[in-house]
């Protein structure tokens, strides 16, 4: 019995799995750019780039979000408790959330000591 001479190599389907992988980096890349939870920002003429530090996000319905976990607003103020006072916080509220969440948020965060906190805009 003879064996067969492998003359040519078939790159078809390692083309295909590439591009199966590279969809799948590109969308998980972008779910990662834009965060976890959907907030559509506030529009603003000046805006600066966010900091980097803690991430706090105000949804449209008044949840707040630390580290893609919901919290109430005690609940938070308990787990921010722990970390440093000195450590930049960008909040990201939702442009059509009540104010009273916002204002909410604030107050903890100077009752609670941090003093390093920005707002996170889009540009107008």
């Amino acid at each position: 019995m003879k064996e067969k001479s492998f003359d040519t190599i078939n790159v078809v389907p390692f083309i295909d799995i590439m591009l199966v992988l590279l969809t799948i980096v590109l969308a998980t890349a972008t779910f990662i750019a834009k965060g976890s939870i959907p907030v559509e920002l506030p529009k603003a003429s000046q805006t600066e780039s966010a900091k980097q530090g803690i991430t706090i996000d105000v949804s449209k319905d008044g949840k707040y979000y630390y580290d893609g976990k919901s919290y109430s607003i005690q609940g938070l103020s308990e787990t921010l408790s722990s970390l440093d006072k000195e450590s930049p916080i960008v909040l990201r509220a939702d442009r059509n959330s009540v104010i009273q969440n916002f204002v909410d948020i604030m107050n903890m965060l100077k009752l609670a000591g941090f003093k390093n906190v920005n707002l996170e805009t889009e540009k107008e």
